[in-house]
């Protein structure tokens, strides 16, 4: 597991895996820490398979979990990525988080559900919710929504369709 340590500065050091990752010449950013100390990386989408490729090889064997945000109104949609090495008897076992950052006019990043399978909801909740396309996974489509739904509902800049609000109701 990563820790912080409080007497450096978080975006100054590299961990044991970004060094691994710049030493095999897969381009990455490192973003700091998170509360708990693990470690969060940016990968640029046209990398993005490639390097969760390498990073199950490292042993990274579990994604835990796969969600996206909006970062801001008319700004870049974010896909994160917690991955875990689940090993025999490991008590802390070492994680990361990606941040893959798209523009919202054509949010596409490679499917990562061929590395982890794990990833095949997550990823349509992500496309239903947000509209980030993950091209290549063989069953993206709405999961939450109707497949009538007009829009993606939690983009900052989203209008809810006939939505009428109520004034002076009493």
């Amino acid at each position: 597991m990563n820790i912080v340590n409080k007497d450096q500065s978080n975006l100054g050091t590299q961990s044991r895996l970004s060094r691994w990752l710049t030493k095999h010449k897969f381009p990455h950013r490192p973003l700091g820490y998170d509360y708990k100390g693990v470690e969060i990386l940016e990968v640029k989408s046209s990398e993005w398979l490639s390097i969760a490729v390498a990073l199950y090889a490292y042993g990274f064997n579990y994604l835990r979990s796969q969600c996206a945000y909006d970062a801001t109104p008319g700004g870049s949609l974010v896909s994160v990525y917690h991955l875990t090495q689940i090993r025999d008897q490991s008590d802390q076992p070492e994680e990361i988080c990606i941040k893959v950052f798209v523009s919202r006019t054509n949010p596409q990043i490679p499917s990562v559900f061929r590395v982890w399978k794990s990833a095949d909801f997550q990823e349509r909740e992500s496309y239903d919710m947000l509209g980030i396309i993950h091209w290549g996974h063989p069953y993206l489509k709405r999961i939450l929504m109707p497949e009538s739904w007009i829009g993606w509902p939690l983009r900052k800049d989203y209008v809810v369709p006939n939505f009428y609000e109520l004034q002076d109701a009493y």
